[in-house]
Parts: structure tokens; C-alpha cells; sequence
């Protein structure tokens, strides 16, 4: 469904990926790990075109998606879930809800998404008219993975949705990922947390200054050994 063939990228002079590559399948969870710096952020933004590519490529169900604007992702069905959460913060909940729906494929079914992320996200339903800058972090990432739900994406990009976040919430997080899973998304999380992450999984990635040391199926990762390399020990 995406493939990310031996892509280089960074920022300016500086190169941040090194002949990256890695395949997502339909309905898997694909869980990215790696410690600050492995490039993992940097790995999204460029499968959404937020930065340009020096070589290889990233196709979409066999297209080439490599050249193409970050407008256009959406569209396309990639949605990105950002680290920082990055909501409008003077705008209400449900209005940072409604410019998920901004795409021309998501918007005649706005309001139906709309009450479907209330379902999910009951807290937000709560807080409709609330500025999103006055919720708690766990109520703005809640915000942000609403938001993107409301593009009716066929792949999330998910980074580092638990970062700073107390344990409680995390656990609420997950549960959300858990149920996202259950109902057959695609899923690409990038993720500090080893162990939520990788039980989670289908296929995990890890990365380490700008490369990918290991791709393995989830159920035959050994947590001890890939603790090991994680931590470069």
C-alpha cells in the first residue's frame, strides 16, 4: 500500500535520512521506534512532501508520490497526526474538528465524521465550544487524532502521540490506537514506548541516525535484544 524506497532527505545541507526504506501493508500496524534524533519525525514529514526527497522514492498504492504537495495528501488519503499536538489554539474544539473535513472527498460527510469522533472522543464532545488552546495535553491530543480522523484518511501517521503525556492518559491513548487497529486502519505510529508500541504492532522498525538496523514482524521481536540496539549497547 506505501512504499518508501531508499529515500535520502533532511534539512537544507543536512542530511538527516540515509537510504531509508520500509513497507506498510493494508489494515497493518506499523510501529517506528528509535531514540531522539533516529529521524523518525523526519521519516513522516517526508512521506507527507513537508520535505523534498534528494533520491528515491515513495509510492502510494504503485504511484509515485515523491514530487507531490503536502495539500495533496489528504486527498490522496494520507493523514499526519504531528508530535506537539499543534491544534488552532483560538479556535473551538469543534472547529478544529471541522478542518480535518477541509478535503473535497471528506466534506459531504462532515457532520456524520463529526459525531463519529464525538463518539470516540467523548471529552471533546464536552468541550465543543472550548478554545482548543484551554485543554489539558491528553484533551489536545485527543483533538489532533480527532482532526485527522475527520479527513477519513486511509493511512494515519501517527508521532509520538504519548509524549509528555501523565501514564493514565497514555493508557487512554493506546486504547484509542487499540481501537483504531480493531477496526482495520492502517496505521504508521512512531513511538518512544517500547513496549506499548511494539505489543501493538504488526511489523516494527527501528531506526538509529537515519537508518533503519532492524524491520521485523512484531510477534517475533525480542523486546531484551531490541533494547539492545535501541540503546546502541
Amino acid at each position: 500500500m506505501l512504499k518508501v524506497e531508499a529515500i535520502q532527505a533532511g534539512y537544507g545541507d543536512i542530511n538527516i535520512l540515509w537510504d531509508v526504506s520500509l513497507s506498510v501493508e493494508k489494515g497493518q500496524f506499523t510501529t517506528i521506534i528509535g531514540t531522539n534524533g533516529a529521524g523518525k519525525t523526519t521519516l513522516l514529514r517526508a512521506i507527507m512532501g513537508l520535505i523534498p526527497l534528494k533520491t528515491g522514492a515513495i509510492r502510494l498504492e504503485g504511484t509515485d508520490i515523491s514530487r507531490y504537495e503536502t495539500w495533496d495528501m489528504n486527498e490522496r488519503g494520507l493523514c499526519l497526526i504531528p508530535e506537539g499536538r499543534m491544534v488552532f489554539r483560538e479556535m473551538s474544539v469543534e472547529e478544529n474538528l471541522m478542518m480535518g473535513a477541509y478535503p473535497q472527498k471528506s466534506r459531504a460527510n462532515a457532520k456524520q465524521n463529526l459525531e463519529s469522533v464525538y463518539a470516540r472522543f467523548p471529552r471533546l464532545k464536552e468541550r465543543y465550544k472550548q478554545l482548543a488552546g484551554s485543554l489539558s495535553g491528553g484533551e489536545s491530543q485527543m483533538l489532533a487524532m480527532g482532526r485527522g480522523l475527520m479527513s477519513e484518511p486511509d493511512i494515519i501517521l501517527i508521532d509520538e502521540p504519548s509524549l509528555g503525556l501523565a501514564p493514565v492518559i497514555v493508557n487512554d491513548i493506546f486504547d484509542i490506537l487499540r481501537g483504531l487497529k480493531d477496526e482495520g486502519k492502517t496505521i504508521v505510529l512512531v513511538e518512544q514506548n517500547t513496549h506499548r508500541s511494539v505489543e501493538m504492532a504488526d511489523h516494527v522498525y527501528l531506526m538509529q541516525s537515519g537508518k533503519v538496523i532492524l524491520s521485523q514482524n512484531a510477534a517475533d521481536v525480542d523486546l531484551d535484544a531490541l533494547h539492545d540496539l535501541y540503546f546502541a549497547r
